[in-house]
């Protein structure tokens, strides 16, 4: 009884101080940080057995949580992958099967349905703040702009990619894809300051990507100057420190390290010791976005809520690696490819003195699991509602086996359709075709994807078709190809 008193007293302090005892909860519910990263191979940061570009930001953030080493996106390509995990949902269970790049962007229907709820509206419809700062790639028209799919502040580009500084391109050294060289021949060249590179290699011209695709600060242009990688930092730093005393949700969707490829004089530097000038720029780059995360988890620290804020860390696919030298060691093939090397990412999540440090999870996730999480520890959720609403998402919470409740994930599969390129994950098994015979894979013991088992396990291959099958009769047509 006295504790209650207690409890009145106080509210009645602070009611005229405009302080109410609700938002004493309120500070204790988590910060919810999605860093996405596009286009960076599983084999590059050092925590997943890069050699050659140091990542020790980004290790670190490995190091105080959780890396996965059989994490998953559900999509081998940008802006498909991007609507599972804004929704928690698989992206073909409304139609957003393929990918939109130029003109495509702008074009009307074509979008994240807006019927579809994001992990920003769920979020802010709870109390949090919301914001996005970086790439969005899922409508370039006004009804899909971010600020109408849930989140309170943007500061980005609606397309599929962007320029690091605008032109000149000073600052930088720039690799583009070119059909013919100025010599009208194919190969290589090198401009006489050698800031520019011209390459024939992958047979087409660098796409325009910054056509009808303006750096917006909400919908209105803006004329930055910074690298766009340093400029994504800023902006994420100021609404972290803006937001402090508030629970928030950042979506941080750097497009490095996507091409157009275009290192950093000071990075650049760094990596002299690279012959192949193509490699360099891409390291220069990838070392750019590891210390510019570095920058973002210490403005957590440095505002007193990093243990309360969860983080979650992957790229939106596989790397594609003749485009910018990715590596996705070991395993077999890139981005476009429904191969592990298309759709397994680097995936990490850390939440101070909430998942247990160190820890390296072999189980199959997905990202649409960060959605499920994310939801579910922000409590996004009313209690008489949530076991509806968590009925309509495809992921799953991690956190009992993040925080050591569980030893293990209930086996589920995993699906991927992207036309007919199809598969299935399940348990140690993975099941693939594209237009042909299905083929089947043992991944713990050919993580590369080399051996195909279908004809001496037929039954196997009998029963996650069926599975595969069951599944894609409950996904609609794509809205576009």
């Amino acid at each position: 009884m006295k504790c209650r008193r207690l409890f009145c007293l106080l509210s009645l302090l602070l009611a005229p101080l405009g302080v109410q005892t609700s938002s004493l909860a309120a500070e204790q519910r988590p910060n919810v940080i999605f860093i996405v990263v596009d286009d960076l191979g599983y084999g590059e940061l050092g925590c997943y057995g890069g050699k050659d570009i140091p990542t020790p930001q980004i290790d670190a953030l490995a190091a105080s949580g959780a890396r996965f080493t059989s994490g998953y996106v559900t999509a081998p390509f940008c802006a498909a992958s991007r609507a599972a995990l804004l929704t928690g949902r698989f992206q073909t269970r409304f139609g957003f099967e393929f990918n939109p790049i130029g003109a495509k962007n702008a074009a009307p229907g074509i979008g994240l349905p807006v019927a579809e709820k994001t992990i920003a509206d769920r979020l802010r419809d709870s109390g949090y703040a919301t914001g996005l700062v970086g790439k969005w790639h899922l409508g370039g028209t006004a009804e899909f702009h971010p600020q109408r799919r849930g989140f309170d502040e943007f500061f980005g580009f609606l397309h599929e990619g962007h320029f690091y500084v605008p032109p000149p391109w000073q600052g930088v050294t720039t690799w583009l894809r070119r059909k013919t060289l100025p010599d009208n021949g194919k190969g290589r060249w090198t401009s006489p300051d050698g800031r520019m590179v011209w390459s024939t290699h992958l047979g087409s011209n660098e796409p325009e990507y910054d056509t009808d695709n303006p750096l917006l600060r909400s919908s209105q242009p803006t004329d930055e100057k910074a690298n766009l990688t340093d400029a994504f930092t800023r902006e994420a730093c100021d609404f972290i420190g803006r937001h402090r005393a508030q629970p928030f949700f950042l979506y941080l969707a750097y497009n490095a390290v996507h091409s157009p490829m275009q290192g950093a004089d000071d990075y650049m530097k760094k990596f002299a010791h690279i012959g192949d000038i193509h490699r360099r720029i891409f390291a220069a780059m990838l070392a750019h976005l590891d210390d510019s995360v570095g920058k973002v988890l210490a403005q957590l620290r440095d505002s007193g809520i990093e243990e309360n804020t969860l983080i979650v860390f992957l790229s939106d696919n596989g790397g594609p690696t003749k485009e910018l030298t990715s590596s996705n060691a070991p395993l077999r093939g890139g981005k476009g490819e429904l191969w592990d090397g298309g759709i397994r990412v680097p995936f990490i999540a850390s939440w101070k003195n909430h998942i247990n440090t160190g820890q390296v999870v072999d189980a199959p996730v997905a990202s649409i699991d960060a959605t499920a999480t994310a939801l579910k520890v922000a409590g996004a959720l009313a209690p008489e509602h949530s076991t509806q609403a968590e009925a309509t998402l495809d992921g799953i919470n991690l956190m009992p086996l993040l925080t050591g409740k569980t030893t293990q994930l209930p086996e589920r599969p995993l699906f991927w359709r992207v036309g007919k390129k199809n598969a299935l994950r399940l348990g140690d098994w993975k099941l693939i075709r594209d237009g042909k015979q299905w083929q089947l894979y043992d991944l713990t013991q050919d993580i590369s994807e080399t051996r195909n088992l279908a004809t001496q396990e037929p039954a196997r291959v009998q029963q996650m078709s069926a599975l595969w099958d069951k599944w894609n009769a409950e996904q609609i047509d794509p809205l576009w190809k």
